[in-house]
């Protein structure tokens, strides 16, 4: 569904994911992207780098919450 190269704010906006799981998955990593101005600007890899997560362990991880009911 998601791959690194997508910017954040994409991947919130995408039809039919949970916002919510997802959100509750960054929050898990440190991160607060829904209230984060750079989500508009900044991919899931460049994101988890700098906050020194493996980018395809939150890919992985984003891509399980979106499809949570």
């Amino acid at each position: 569904m998601f791959n690194k190269d997508m910017l954040l704010i994409e991947a919130f906006q995408t039809e039919g994911v949970n916002i919510e799981a997802m959100a509750e998955v960054l929050s898990s990593f440190g991160m607060h992207c829904l209230g984060c101005a750079l989500s508009h600007g900044e991919t899931i890899a460049e994101a988890a780098a700098v906050h020194g997560i493996d980018p395809d362990v939150m890919l992985n991880a984003l891509n399980e919450a979106a499809k949570a009911e």
